[in-house]
């Protein structure tokens, strides 16, 4: 039984680099670097079974001339004949993910096809396309798992509890209890990244010499920003792994960068204490980058101290705005007080700092003046600036959903307008790439 997992292309669009000057193009935030975890974890979920891991991301980055998608992804089946084709998706691939699964389909009508991820379970109706079998929303490791058996054993997928089935018009849940998952704890996977040793070069940050990898301390959020779906896709839940699992995990890593890809890492002060004391005692040495809130630094300096003295390099933070009436909408349960001195605590640590706004369509042209002033006055070693964007499964998104004008969901990755701009669109986007040269130092996280 061979199984194939294809990592998506990223979305090309991107209104606010399409209008930037070329000074700001040199920092504006034009793709995430890292490697496919969610698909690692399934590859490690069957590795019992032939299953390999194609990243075109990382692909298109490393060979610029490789064959547009169709045309790659037929070669690839071709070549690799494989049984099961899967993918996972986020809103701004979804289009990416069908057409991958589409094609697979298409070269041979045998191959099972499998979609997930964080759209498919926000989202499930808006993932049917007729050449895709299966969809699995949330933790797929153990449903994945049961897909390949019944695959194997020429078994009824509708036997599977909890998966979503194409019945010809759309997906059907099949019926039966599904399996609680504590993909953190007793259920988690650790992935497997020597399947994604061909692209080790392309996780490179820009100036970094060495590549970066992902991996979690938790799942999930507590906080219930609008704007964000994090919290949706986990039932409000949080979940923290074991320490020890984690430390495991990081001596294990043949990689001197790491980024822990969790929505906050520090949530749990005492977790987090702990977790950096046993890698102070394991003598562990990486670089590690994190996403901090403010408040959690303003609150806690002596962890943040302990942190940088441990390797934390890199913070990213959502500032979101400086506005009091701004965060309050956002539901961010945090306070533009609180900036300048977290501002201070990561760099008084050596910490280089990613501060990120959000920023409404409808800002005005004192806004975003505003806006620069308050951000040159704020300045971080680097500084983010998207745009305010109602993603589908969000709280924002049902607030605003009737004033969309633009459904493509390709442009739905925070650099795009697909809301009415108070600005003729071509300033709005302009004003938007110049906030983007406002930032301390040289640096391009």
């Amino acid at each position: 039984m061979k199984i194939l997992l294809i990592n998506t292309p990223r979305s090309p669009y991107n209104g606010i680099l399409e209008y930037a000057s070329e000074e700001a193009k040199n920092f504006i935030h034009k793709k995430l670097i890292g490697p496919p975890l969610g698909l690692l974890t399934l590859a490690s979920a069957l590795k019992d079974y032939d299953v390999e891991v194609f990243d075109t991301k990382a692909e298109y980055d490393i060979n610029p001339d490789a064959p547009e998608l169709e045309e790659l992804i037929k070669n690839l089946i071709t070549d690799k004949n494989p049984d099961i084709v899967g993918t996972t998706v986020i809103t701004s691939e979804l289009y990416y993910g069908k057409q991958i699964l589409r094609t697979a389909k298409k070269v041979n009508p045998d191959i099972t096809t499998i979609i997930g991820g964080q759209y498919v379970t926000l989202r499930l109706d808006d993932c049917y396309d007729k050449h895709i079998d299966i969809a699995i929303q949330g933790h797929a490791g153990q449903k994945i798992i049961d897909i390949v058996n019944a695959k194997e054993k020429k078994q009824n997928f509708a036997d599977i509890p909890g998966i979503n089935i194409n019945n010809g018009t759309h997906y059907i849940k099949t019926k039966g209890v599904d399996k609680p998952i504590d993909a953190a704890n007793n259920n988690f996977i650790m992935p497997d990244r020597m399947l994604i040793e061909r692209w080790r070069e392309a996780y490179k940050v820009k100036n970094a010499n060495k590549p970066v990898t992902y991996m979690f301390t938790s799942l999930g959020c507590p906080y219930k920003c609008t704007f964000c779906s994090i919290w949706k896709e986990n039932n409000e839940s949080y979940y923290k792994r074991n320490i020890e699992s984690i430390i495991s995990e990081l001596k294990s890593l043949d990689y001197d960068i790491v980024r822990f890809a969790d929505a906050n890492t520090i949530v749990d002060i005492e977790y987090i204490d702990a977790l950096f004391t046993r890698i102070e005692e394991e003598k562990i040495k990486k670089d590690f980058i994190m996403d901090i809130r403010a408040d959690i630094a303003v609150n806690n300096p002596g962890l943040i101290e302990k942190l940088a003295k441990n390797g934390l390099k890199v913070v990213i933070c959502g500032f979101e705005s400086y506005k009091e009436n701004e965060l309050k909408s956002y539901n961010k349960n945090s306070s533009s007080t609180y900036i300048q001195k977290a501002i201070e605590i990561f760099h008084n640590n050596g910490i280089m700092l990613r501060g990120n706004y959000v920023i409404p369509t409808n800002y005005t042209s004192d806004d975003f003046k505003a806006m620069a002033d308050y951000a040159a006055s704020h300045k971080v070693a680097y500084a983010g600036y998207t745009i305010l964007t109602p993603m589908p499964g969000t709280e924002y998104y049902d607030e605003v959903k009737s004033n969309i004008i633009d459904h493509d969901l390709r442009k739905y990755n925070f650099f795009n307008a697909v809301l009415p701009t108070h600005l003729p669109i071509e300033e709005f986007y302009k004003k938007m790439s110049d906030l983007w040269l406002i930032r301390k130092g040289k640096e391009v996280i």
